[in-house]
């Protein structure tokens, strides 16, 4: 949805075409992720009406992510603890609360495997509990507001 709204508002400023790669560890997640449909509560949080209105239609008492957007998605199974190589290189990364569950060696691990993943300059996207701090010298902190991001060096 931000890519599509970004192009509209820059027509022409994006040059190559925006993939988005969504990984999981759990086939079932990621089937139901690509059924891209959601329920009344879930729809309620955090998305403005133009946005429901643009992105989604009704589907029965669900609604669905419309094929423009789904289209933009590929879903693959990972393991953050195995290799990345085969994903390609990312400009952006979301590794949202999920560094939490692990001990400080596979956090400075997965660290280090998304950094060699992401091009320099890229951003990676942590939860807000979750810190670089200690793991890695391949980043450098961005304060955003609100929150923090980190910008591969």
């Amino acid at each position: 949805m931000a890519v599509q709204e970004y192009q509209q508002s820059n027509p022409g400023s994006l040059r190559v075409p925006v993939e988005i790669v969504a990984t999981d560890l759990a086939p079932s997640v990621l089937r139901e992720a690509k059924r891209a449909q959601y329920d009344n509560l879930s729809m309620s949080r955090g998305l403005s009406p133009e946005r429901k209105q643009r992105f989604f239609r009704a589907e029965g008492d669900r609604w669905e992510v419309r094929p423009e957007v789904r289209s933009r998605v590929s879903f693959r199974e990972l393991n953050l603890q195995q290799s990345y190589a085969l994903l390609g290189r990312f400009d952006v990364v979301f590794c949202r609360n999920v560094l939490i569950y692990f001990s400080s060696d596979l956090k400075r691990d997965i660290i280090d495997r998304i950094s060699k993943s992401l091009n320099p300059g890229g951003y990676l996207f942590l939860g807000a509990s979750e810190s670089m701090s200690g793991y890695s010298e391949a980043f450098e902190m961005v304060r955003a507001s609100p929150g923090v991001l980190y910008r591969r060096k």
